[in-house]
């Protein structure tokens, strides 16, 4: 597997730190303790702008895999990503939902609170991590009810 120095585990933590608050906090709204970051501003450029995001949790991922983070929490940090990244493909809509779901900085928080020794994944990482493959099933089952459905329904109308 990887090997990971301290040293360079520290640095690269820093690093995610800056990352993270750039994309979800680094600015607040006047007049009111909401804070947002450039994600939801680069959002709005077509292609690229979506991408952004996706690709510092990929390097968040990966420095939670190097730093032996339980896999539940590896799972969650990926759901917490996928919801992000998916919510891009709507336009607008996915780019104020980015106001408020904050997947970099919760990844952090993920990776910093489970990478020390000895730090085990909670109860919640598992109920969000089944929850999440849950909602995933259903969705995939949903076309194929919806097919078996309307066939039914064509078959009574038809005869």
């Amino acid at each position: 597997m990887w090997k990971s120095t301290g040293v360079t585990s520290q640095r690269n933590l820093d690093l995610l730190r800056r990352w993270a608050r750039l994309f979800d906090s680094a600015f607040r709204l006047p007049g009111t303790n909401i804070r947002f970051g450039i994600d939801p501003i680069i959002g709005l450029v077509p292609g690229i702008g979506d991408l952004a995001s996706p690709v510092l949790s990929v390097f968040m991922i990966w420095q939670g895999a190097k730093m032996r983070v339980p896999k539940v929490v590896l799972a969650r940090m990926v759901f917490n990503a996928a919801i992000d990244a998916l919510s891009g493909l709507i336009p607008v809509a996915g780019d104020l939902f980015d106001f408020g779901w904050k997947a970099t900085e919760w990844n952090l928080a993920l990776l910093e609170r489970h990478a020390m020794p000895g730090q085990r994944a909670t109860s919640f990482d598992y109920v969000f991590v089944i929850l999440c493959c849950a909602v995933l099933l259903a969705a995939a089952l949903l076309p194929i009810l919806l097919l078996v459905w309307l066939g039914d329904w064509l078959g009574r109308r038809l005869i």
